[in-house]
């Protein structure tokens, strides 16, 4: 078995430091405390690997990790999708991350006076880019948010800081990234120990391309950005992006396999010379068993549904294989069953949502089952409870059946490359400057994998089921393309909020699933009036409430607001 660098990495944070989200004034553990630490470039490197951990890169999620969107049906309402969020009254915002990356700035210099900096830029450039994720996090969470730059005690003044406008800090963390890219190394390495340049540029367009489309559609609402420049960080976005590509360091994962490379890419057992791949978790059990934080058990807990399931508008999302809609295509087999839904279909439709005659399971002494038998158990037990009906498969390999619940070794994709394709395209689009070149350098490279035509500008199939009848034809299909490469690995949501989209995504509507004829036996989901199931009828009759003038970010806890008066509470709360 294979060592793991990212489990030593924690394994060394946690004997070093604790972090406690909750207080801005903690002071550090006395085993890491200036003056008997950060003397060498190892002290600088056992402090930032405290950051390599799940709040930072969270585990691939069973059944992915779009549960809060419309991409995917859980057992229950998404609260904030449903809107039934209250205001925090009591609580924290957490700033112990914020701390714990200003202590090693306050520091780190020591190494200087006896160390090149080529002996610790590494880790120097690895807490910029903590800190920019740090910092993303809390602007995602909250919007506006203080910048604190130091280690502050109980009675600094920065502590009653109003909040910083969040192009601000949005500045800051792009700031963060170029000084990080700076100092990191620019090698691929192998991906599953520590970061590099192009992760840091991928996440710096990621950054920029949310903040850019931020400030471009929720202009003119509760949310929107006084003075905000959306082209600034559109641009920077693209920027970001493109370097990535020109640098021919990445691919898109194939083998020449249309049929299954796409579903192969989320079940491989080693990731460390993927052309794809930028950044992965790997697991050991050797090392890890009974380390919490590395207990995994995806496949395991993905042989069976388990209540959950992709929606409805996902599965339409795809196109056909002539490169046309549902909605305008010959080619749609039709929603009787899903075997006719699959047929000519774009082919990342059956590499993520199980079509009957798949594997679904292996057996060790060779024999073999088929989803179709998944399938046939969907109204029998909780397990098998898959309340869309289309089960997922995305990120799920039969072969697996040699390991015991909760200690698998298959590893999960943290970053990718393909993203990197895709925010460089969405951010051109955004900015009205795409050209098909753009398309070919970005879209084309996923289209190609899985054999589908590529995205031509110049002649794009109407789509009179557009999500977004009022922005542009190429916008749209930019989006579909991200909706679908992208699918259950958590962006989700964070598209919708930074395209101000509930109104057209969420608002009003519940998530429905496949025909509910196709079941065999009784049916024990609700279903509409077309015969599509339809699981949350009862629960939210008039379909989710999220609303618009609030629930885009978090409260402030009102607790915070009695200790500081100089901050100001989010819209609508």
């Amino acid at each position: 078995m294979k060592t793991t660098n990212l489990l030593i990495a924690f394994i060394c944070a946690v004997m070093l430091t604790a972090c406690d989200d909750d207080f801005l004034e903690r002071t550090p553990l006395d085993a890491v405390t200036a003056p008997n630490y950060f003397k060498n470039p190892n002290d600088l490197k056992a402090y930032v690997n405290q950051f390599y951990s799940n709040s930072f890169f969270p585990k691939y999620g069973v059944h992915g990790n779009d549960f809060d969107s419309d991409n995917q049906i859980s057992a229950a309402p998404d609260r904030r999708l449903e809107g039934s969020r209250t205001i925090l009254t009591s609580g924290s915002i957490a700033f112990g991350n914020v701390r714990s990356i200003n202590y090693f700035f306050e520091n780190y210099k020591k190494v200087e006076e006896g160390y090149k900096l080529g002996e610790y830029q590494q880790y120097l450039g690895e807490a910029y880019f903590f800190r920019a994720l740090i910092y993303y996090n809390l602007l995602k969470t909250y919007g506006d948010i203080q910048i604190i730059t130091k280690v502050l005690g109980t009675t600094s003044p920065e502590l009653y800081n109003p909040r910083d406008a969040r192009n601000l800090v949005t500045d800051y963390i792009i700031s963060s990234l170029d000084s990080a890219a700076i100092h990191l190394t620019a090698d691929k390495t192998r991906g599953a120990g520590r970061i590099n340049k192009w992760m840091a540029l991928l996440i710096q367009s990621r950054i920029a391309l949310y903040e850019g489309t931020w400030e471009k559609y929720h202009a003119g609402t509760p949310f929107g950005v006084d003075g905000g420049n959306p082209e600034k960080y559109l641009s920077k976005a693209a920027e970001a992006a493109h370097k990535i590509i020109s640098s021919g360091i990445y691919n898109v994962y194939s083998t020449g396999k249309p049929a299954r490379d796409y579903k192969d890419l989320f079940s491989l057992q080693d990731y460390s010379s993927n052309t794809e791949v930028m950044f992965w978790r790997e697991y050991d059990n050797d090392l890890s068993r009974g380390d919490v934080d590395f207990v995994n058990d995806r496949n395991i807990r993905m042989e069976a549904p388990l209540g959950r399931s992709i929606t409805k508008t996902l599965a339409d999302a795809y196109l056909c294989t002539d490169g046309r809609p549902i909605a305008a295509s010959p080619l749609f087999g039709g929603y009787e069953n899903i075997r006719k839904e699959v047929i000519n279909r774009d082919p990342r439709f059956s590499q993520t949502i199980a079509p009957p005659e798949d594997v679904w399971k292996i057996f060790a002494d060779g024999k073999t089952q088929y989803w179709e038998e998944a399938y046939a158990r969907l109204n029998s037990t909780a397990d098998y409870n898959s309340p869309g009906g289309y089960i997922i498969q995305k990120g799920y390999n039969p072969n697996m059946v040699y390991h015991v619940q909760q200690y698998e070794e298959t590893p999960s994709i943290l970053y990718r490359y393909a993203e990197a394709l895709l925010n460089y395209a969405e951010a051109k689009a955004e900015l009205g400057t795409i050209t098909q070149q753009d398309i070919d350098i970005s879209i084309k490279k996923l289209r190609e994998r899985v054999g589908m035509p590529n995205l031509v500008i110049a002649d794009i199939a109407t789509d009179p089921l557009w999500d977004f009848p009022t922005l542009s034809p190429v916008i749209n299909e930019v989006r579909r393309e991200r909706r679908v490469e992208l699918a259950l690995e958590g962006f989700r949501w964070d598209d919708i909020a930074r395209w101000a989209a509930a109104d057209e995504l969420i608002v009003g509507k519940r998530p429905k699933g496949f025909k509910a004829s196709q079941i065999k036996g009784s049916n024990p989901f609700p279903v509409d009036d077309q015969g599509f199931l339809d699981p949350f009828k009862n629960a939210i009759p008039t379909g989710y409430g999220f609303r618009l003038d609030r629930d885009y970010l978090l409260s402030i806890p009102t607790s915070e607001i009695v200790l500081n008066p100089n901050l100001t509470q989010n819209p609508g709360w």
